[in-house]
C-alpha cells in the first residue's frame, strides 16, 4: 500500500493533469480540500524529482510560484496534428502581444494582461504557436515556425511578423517595451501599447475570421 505521502503525490499529479494550467500550492490544496498547503509543496517537489528521473514525455514545470504538468518541449511537435487551434479573445490577445514584442519575458506579459498570462502561455505552447525558454526566474517567449506557417507569414522573422500585424490588424508601430527605473532587465511596455493591442479583431491571413481547427 502506498504511504500517505505517496498517495498525496499521486493526487497532486491528478489535479495538475486535470487543471491543464499552472496552479500554486494553495490552489492545489484547495482542490484537494486541504487546509495546509505545506504537504502539497513537499508533494510537488517529489513529483518534480519523479518526472525528472522518469523516461516520460511529460514534465512538471515551475512557473513563478505555480506548477504545471506539461509536455516536454521536444514532444510538442508530435501532437500538432491532433491539437485544434481554438483561441478565445484573451488567448488571441496574449498571442498578439507575444508575437509583436518578441522576445518578451513572461513576467512582462503578466504585467500587461494579468495572471491569466500563465494559463495562456501554457495553452499557446501546447498549440505549438509559442516557444518558451528559461530566463532566470521567468520565461522568454517567442513564436514558433508553426505560428508563421499557420498565419501565412513569409519568413517568420520578428520584423516580418510585426509588419504582418501592423498591416493585417492595423496595429500601430510601437517601440519595444522599455524598462522602468530601478528594474533593469524587466521591461514594462508603455500603457498605450497595451491598450492598442488589447482588442485585436483577429489574427488572419486575409479572411477576416479568427483561426479555426487545423
Amino acid at each position: 500500500m502506498p504511504s500517505k505521502l505517496d498517495d498525496l503525490v499521486l493526487r497532486v499529479e491528478a489535479v495538475l493533469f486535470a487543471a491543464g494550467k499552472p496552479l500554486n500550492a494553495k490552489e492545489i490544496a484547495a482542490g484537494l480540500e486541504l487546509d495546509d498547503p505545506r504537504p502539497v509543496q513537499r508533494a510537488v517537489r517529489t513529483l518534480e524529482q519523479t518526472y525528472a528521473n522518469r523516461q516520460s514525455a511529460l514534465e512538471v514545470r515551475r512557473v513563478a510560484d505555480r506548477f504545471a504538468l506539461q509536455l516536454r518541449e521536444e514532444y510538442v511537435p508530435a501532437v500538432h496534428a491532433v491539437t485544434p487551434v481554438e483561441m478565445a479573445p484573451r488567448t488571441l490577445k496574449a498571442l498578439t502581444l507575444i508575437a509583436y514584442h518578441q522576445p518578451i519575458l513572461q513576467s512582462v506579459l503578466v504585467r500587461m494582461i494579468g495572471v491569466v498570462a500563465y494559463e495562456e502561455v501554457q495553452h499557446l505552447r501546447g498549440l505549438g504557436l509559442v516557444r518558451t525558454e528559461a530566463k532566470g526566474s521567468t520565461l522568454e517567449l517567442t513564436t514558433t515556425k508553426r505560428f508563421a506557417e499557420y498565419f501565412g507569414i513569409s519568413g517568420g522573422k520578428p520584423d516580418a511578423i510585426r509588419r504582418f500585424l501592423e498591416e493585417k490588424l492595423g496595429v500601430p508601430p510601437a517601440s519595444p517595451p522599455s524598462a522602468p527605473a530601478g528594474t533593469p532587465g524587466e521591461p514594462t511596455p508603455p500603457a498605450s501599447t497595451s491598450e492598442e493591442l488589447s482588442s485585436p479583431a483577429a489574427v488572419t491571413s486575409g479572411t477576416g475570421e479568427a483561426p479555426g481547427p487545423l
